[in-house]
């Protein structure tokens, strides 16, 4: 049941600033679903570390619909079940991924690139001297 459980992460203001500020993920799990079996399906499909698991029943919101020249018909939202996970320090999952976060994943791989490379000495004006110095 691990890697086959759907989890769907919850796109929302409340989440994006749970996941930059506490590491704390927000995911629409099944009705069935409890804290071990989401921790383990979290550590498979993803190949982080689970510290706590919250698990939240939601329940439908009434709603009313008024059809044109007809009575108002009742309706009623369908019931979830979210769970907050809790990851490891360090850790991280890529669906909250901002601009910066980006830019020093980018930064830290252009780094590593250069610390590889062989410096080129330039002069005054620009030109290097490596290309001199082979004529």
């Amino acid at each position: 049941m691990d890697k086959q459980m759907v989890l769907k992460p919850r796109m929302s203001e409340k989440t994006f600033g749970l996941s930059q500020t506490g590491n704390v993920y927000v995911f629409t799990v099944p009705e069935s679903a409890n804290k071990q079996s989401v921790a383990a399906a979290v550590v498979a499909q993803f190949g982080v570390s689970v510290t706590n698991v919250n698990i939240v029943n939601v329940k439908g919101k009434q709603k009313r619909t008024v059809r044109k020249r007809a009575r108002p018909v009742m309706g009623q939202r369908s019931d979830l079940k979210k769970a907050y996970v809790t990851l490891k320090e360090g850790d991280k999952l890529p669906f909250f991924e901002t601009e910066d976060d980006k830019k020093k994943s980018d930064k830290k791989a252009d780094k590593a690139d250069k610390a590889t490379e062989k410096p080129v000495k330039k002069s005054l004006f620009g030109k290097a001297k490596a290309a001199k110095e082979e004529k």
